[in-house]
């Protein structure tokens, strides 16, 4: 068996894929699609044309995270990919601000799609490989319909995990199929243990442990998935307020740890509580972790103390801080 360290240099320098068997897919059909979903998420949508995308945040009123989302604009519907454990809330969610006049349908179409992920420098090649335009040079999220030995699939630039690769989407009725062709293809396969860690490792916000109502989006350092020149939606007046006037309390960051220590754990600055450890993996290169960490106590290099740990406190790649 592969070790951990062997599965993620090939997610970063070779191709691996992941099959997100329990990936949530919300289908908006209906003329007024774009502006609704527009006024529901934090990002550009109505600007979007088909086969273009972006990641979008949905906030409550108060600009706190429900969920971090992928759309992905067709010729005549609109593809969200959701948390898992967030589809059934998001379409109840949305569901409460839809007017009776308004032509928007919503449908959970997750059972009847498979969505698969193509990670590394070399997925591109593979693509290639098989005929296919691997979108270099374009806009995170473009997407193009394309057939893949008789197998319809929606192929999309960039990952969940903001790792190098592409989003494949297909028939749920394919996916077994197209494990096979990736397993021929020589690519290796990463399980859900390993993809937590590699989420954790990039610093990927998951729903009940960064993503919940205790944050907001710019705490989580999803600022790309966040247009501060759109018009009004749930949650903007807050967001604007705290980009204006620089009131980001706390920050997502990596910790590099000591020793394993308990998720919850406070992190403590000279005795003062200062943030949070939200998520720890135990890997060949150390304990690591996530926390939210006040502003004010600093960021990239500081020491601190997670219970009986000392961490040192990283940058990881998928948040941005501003």
């Amino acid at each position: 068996m592969s070790s951990y360290s062997d599965l993620k240099k090939t997610a970063q320098k070779e191709v691996a894929s992941y099959h997100a068997s329990e990936q949530g897919i919300i289908e908006l059909t209906g003329e007024d699609s774009f502006n609704f979903l527009h006024n529901q998420s934090t990002n550009e949508i109505k600007s979007l044309k088909a086969g273009q995308g972006c990641n979008t945040v949905f906030v409550n009123s108060t600009a706190r995270n429900l969920d971090l989302a992928t759309v992905y604009v067709g010729k005549d519907k609109i593809i969200l990919l959701v948390s898992p454990n967030r589809t059934q809330f998001l379409m109840e969610w949305l569901d409460r601000y839809l007017f009776p006049m308004d032509q928007v349908k919503l449908k959970n179409v997750s059972q009847e799609n498979a969505v698969f992920y193509l990670y590394g420098e070399k997925s591109s090649a593979l693509l290639e490989k098989w005929g296919l335009n691997p979108l270099k040079d374009q806009p995170f999220a473009s997407h193009e319909m394309r057939e893949i030995n008789g197998i319809s699939v929606r192929v999309a630039l960039g990952t969940d995990l903001g790792l190098t690769g592409y989003t494949l989407i297909l028939s749920s009725q394919q996916a077994s199929n197209f494990q096979e062709m990736l397993s021929n293809a020589g690519v290796t396969s990463l399980s859900p243990e390993v993809w937590e860690e590699l989420s954790l490792e990039q610093g990927r916000p998951l729903p009940d442990y960064e993503l919940t109502e205790d944050y907001n989006p710019l705490e989580a350092g999803l600022w790309k998935a966040i247009s501060f020149d759109k018009g009004c939606y749930i949650g903007q007046e807050t967001i604007a307020r705290l980009n204006t006037y620089q009131g980001v309390k706390q920050r997502l960051w990596g910790l590099e740890l000591s020793q394993p220590v308990t998720p919850e754990t406070p992190i403590t600055v000279e005795g003062k509580k200062v943030g949070k450890l939200t998520r720890i993996l135990e890997t060949e290169e150390g304990v690591k972790g996530l926390g939210y960490i006040r502003t004010k106590a600093g960021g990239e290099g500081l020491t601190v103390q997670v219970g009986d740990a000392t961490a040192k406190v990283v940058a990881v790649p998928f948040v941005t801080h501003l």
